[in-house]
This record gives structure tokens, sequence and C-alpha cells, in this order.
């Protein structure tokens, strides 16, 4: 059930709207190329979470298609498509009374693959984000730094091998050092396996340092969208504002 495209997200004149009708989203329109890393970067509340929940149908739009893969979310089946996506949060949502080896290997166990397998997969993921099999495959969530709980929540929305990855601040209630550490390791393992990511964040180094493109989000709505060498300098006011701020907190740094 896919259509061919160089697309694999795109958003066409999407809203959407509370049962109290307030809008959180309006006449959004964008396309996520197959392979790249696709920024969506604002304050909070400026419609970044609403975005990625409409691209796995945990939210169907108002008004407007949602298409995967060339065909709107509203034709796929809810399950199929969630199970082509990856999905990666600050809070990592991991099974405390489950392995590291039986989280990361629920998707696939779900999918029916046979024990092996998983088990194979399993071994593979762990390795994929810096984690070693042997070291880490018994323990429980409890029994991991915050970091590590990271990388087993990466690993777990990587092990079905999905083609697009969807991030909502996965990074961000790491310590700083952890934080730089992870995201350079993501990015080298992105060059690698070439997925699809829609990536929020209220971090403009973040999106500077992992984006292929940045889109900037204010008010449930799209200002512009951008290369990190382009959003560095733009001469539009919001974007510029955004700029700014990092830069004065880099000063700040090296002063």
């Amino acid at each position: 059930m896919t259509s061919q495209s160089d697309n694999a997200i795109e958003f066409v004149h999407v809203s959407y709207r509370l049962e109290d009708s307030r809008e959180l989203l309006s006449d959004l329109s964008l396309a996520i190329k197959s392979g790249e890393i696709f920024m969506l970067l604002g304050r909070s509340g400026s419609g970044k979470t609403t975005t990625l929940k409409l691209i796995n149908r945990l939210l169907t739009p108002s008004e407007g298609d949602v298409l995967v893969e060339g065909v709107p979310t509203t034709q796929w089946d809810p399950i199929k498509l969630r199970r082509r996506i990856g999905y990666a949060i600050q809070e990592v949502g991991l099974f405390p009374h489950y392995t590291v080896e039986k989280n990361v290997g629920l998707i696939p166990m779900l999918e029916g693959w046979k024990r092996e397998k998983v088990q194979a997969r399993v071994r593979e993921v762990l390795t994929l984000v810096g984690l070693a099999p042997d070291e880490f495959t018994a323990r429980y969530p409890d029994q991991l730094s915050g970091g590590q709980r990271q990388r087993v929540g990466l690993a777990r929305a990587l092990a079905a091998d999905p083609p697009i990855l969807l991030m909502d601040e996965p990074f961000g209630a790491l310590d700083p050092l952890s934080r730089v550490e992870i995201q350079k390791e993501f990015k080298q393992l992105q060059q690698r396996l070439g997925k699809t990511v829609a990536f929020v964040t209220h971090d403009v180094g973040e999106a500077l340092l992992l984006g292929d493109r940045i889109a900037l989000m204010e008010g449930g709505r799209l200002l512009s969208v951008h290369s990190p060498r382009a959003f560095l300098a733009s001469t539009d006011e919001a974007t510029r504002a955004y700029v700014d701020a990092f830069r004065a907190g880099h000063q700040v740094l090296e002063s």
C-alpha cells in the first residue's frame, strides 16, 4: 500500500482542531524527503508534537491530508501504519517489568518474527546504539542510567527496521554531556541507516547539528523551512530571533 514518491511524508493543507474548536495546527503544507532528518523546531505549543501524532495516526486531520509513502493516513490500517514507523520520545516509555531484551524485541515479536530472529535483531540494534548485548539484554529499565534507557528506547524504535522514525525531543531529559554524545552517535547511525526522520526539538543547536532541513513552527503554523546553513543566514525576523538567541548563548560560553 505504497506509492512511488521522493517524499516519505506529506502534509497537504492540514489543520487540526480540538472538540472545543481550538486550532492546534493551521493549514500546514510540507514534504519530508525519504532518507532525511527533518527537524521541527519551535516553542512549546507551536504544533510540533501534534504534527508527529498526525503522521502515525494517533490524531486525524480536521482538514487536509497527511500522506505516508504517498497514501493518506486515513486509508492506512492504523496498526500496519504504526509498525512501519518507529517512535522515540523523551520519557522513553520502557515497560518496567520487561527486560531490555523484551522491551527492544516487542514489535518484532508482535509482528510474528521467530524467536531466534527476534533475539538476533535485539543484539544487532543494541550494538548499533552502543550497548553491549551480553551486558544489557537481561537488565531491567531501573538498572539503567538515563542515557542507557534512551539508547534502549532508540533500539526499540529501530528493532522492526521501520523506514520512518518519529522522535519527540528524545534526548531532552539527558544531562548535557550524555546529550551531546548521543546526538553525535545518532547522526553517525543515521548516515549508515538512511531512515526518514521527523524530529521534534526546541533546541536550535540540536536542530543545526542533526537536521538536513529545519522547519520553524509558531502558534500552529509553519513559518519557514531551511537547510541549517540557510537557517543561520536567514533575514526572516522569526528565524533571526532563534539564531540570535543561539549565538548569544554561545558567546556567553566562550567569554
